[in-house]
């Protein structure tokens, strides 16, 4: 099987190393850090590209109708068109189908004006949450306990036309479970566990996405099972009455709070850096699950390796996430990939390598445990930098430090 996987960072890069094991595998366009680590690269259009299965990464081509001109010239892509891509591209419309299908989710309001914004804002109790009704690269999301700021974060981001969504913050535990969907039957991926605060403690603003592992020792299969009965199948349900044939990854950020597990958002690709946690414990062939998922016949389930766990931790650029600094020469980059069980996916690595982006590489490492797979990930991430470079230093401490 031939397959192209869209998209040129660190999640693409993790899944051609998986779907390489099976499968003749090309990103498009990649980058230069893929190139060097062994990850055939194709420059161009995808649309030019000649291969058996599309894998589309990034959200950005699902919301502007990539899959769908793809499946209009006869390709068989794994990602959602552009109707179902809207449940990431606009957060009140999938507030609204959470509402429709009874999935639970935070108390929220859409607003367009500065005063009715406030004024809910201020009936709330804290912490309070402002999103961009938009696409916002994982950083359009506001969480504070000072509503003041909450207010004036709204302010900042309306105008031109733009909205913004409003919710009561969740108390509980953050978790990623993201699910394969074949159009009708959704199968759940190994749960995993991502820290979108830019430093240690959950402190500095929100990012893409800083680090992740996976498994997650507090989500049991009852909490998975609950998840894809509350949230995941009544949401593929709800997409299917509105006429939209889902085929790809639904993505589920969730709270497990007290009163059980409720969604903070949908996305509908790949998690970045999730997947970096997933892709090395994925076990069997990768490339065959995908195309039955995106040729709507799923029948075999994902499989993951029990006795491995896996911890990725983000190297950012100076200046990330507001204002990143490229081109800094990348030490060390081949030398700690070839460290036994470490991953380096590559994100913004243009050629040199230099840094040309804000999350640079996501460093993996993979064990029989959290403790060894993040003592890997340390000494990889150890033998790896560039002016500048920055990253958190507790990325599944306290996971490690409670696992068996």
């Amino acid at each position: 099987m031939r397959v192209c996987v869209v998209g040129a960072g660190g999640r693409e890069h993790a899944l051609a190393e998986a779907l390489q094991r099976t499968a003749a595998t090309t990103v498009c366009p990649g980058n230069a850090g893929m190139s060097l680590l062994g990850v055939s690269c194709t420059a161009g259009p995808p649309e030019d590209v000649d291969a058996d299965l599309f894998v589309v990464g990034p959200e950005a081509p699902l919301v502007d109708g990539l899959a769908d001109r793809l499946r209009a010239q006869g390709k068989v892509v794994l990602g959602p068109g552009r109707d179902g891509a809207r449940l990431e591209g606009s957060k009140a419309w999938m507030k609204q189908v959470l509402a429709e299908a009874g999935v639970p989710t935070a108390r929220f309001g859409v607003f367009d004006s500065e005063g009715p914004a406030a004024e809910f804002l201020r009936s709330l109790h804290p912490p309070w949450v402002v999103k961009t009704d938009g696409l916002a690269a994982g950083k359009g999301v506001l969480v504070t306990d000072d509503v003041d700021e909450a207010v004036a974060d709204a302010r900042a981001k309306l105008g031109g036309g733009r909205r913004v969504v409003v919710e009561e913050g969740l108390r509980g535990t953050e978790l990623s479970l993201m699910a394969l969907c074949d159009g009708s039957r959704a199968v759940p991926l190994a749960p995993a566990q991502d820290f979108k605060r830019l430093s240690d403690g959950d402190k500095g603003p929100n990012t893409g996405g800083m680090g992740s592992y996976s498994p997650v020792p507090v989500v049991d299969a009852q909490v998975v099972k609950e998840i894809v009965a509350v949230a995941i199948e009544p949401t593929l349900a709800a997409l299917k009455d509105r006429g939209v044939d889902y085929r790809g990854v639904l993505y589920a950020g969730l709270m497990l709070t007290s009163e059980g597990p409720k969604v903070l958002e949908f996305n509908v690709r790949f998690g970045d850096p999730e997947t970096q946690v997933l892709a090395p414990r994925w076990e069997g062939d990768v490339a065959a699950v995908l195309h039955q998922a995106a040729a709507g016949r799923l029948e075999d389930e994902p499989r993951f390796a029990a006795d491995m766990a896996a911890v990725c931790v983000v190297l950012a650029a100076d200046g990330y996430p507001e204002n990143p600094r490229a081109g800094d020469p990348i030490r060390g980059l081949v030398e700690a990939d070839r460290l036994e069980g470490v991953h380096l996916y590559c994100a913004g690595v243009a050629e040199g390598p230099v840094t040309a982006g804000g999350r640079v590489l996501g460093v993996t490492g993979t064990g029989e445990t959290l403790q060894t797979a993040r003592q890997r990930a340390y000494e990889a991430v150890a033998k790896v930098g560039w002016e500048g470079m920055h990253h958190r230093t507790d990325i599944a401490a306290e996971a490690a430090a409670h696992a068996r």
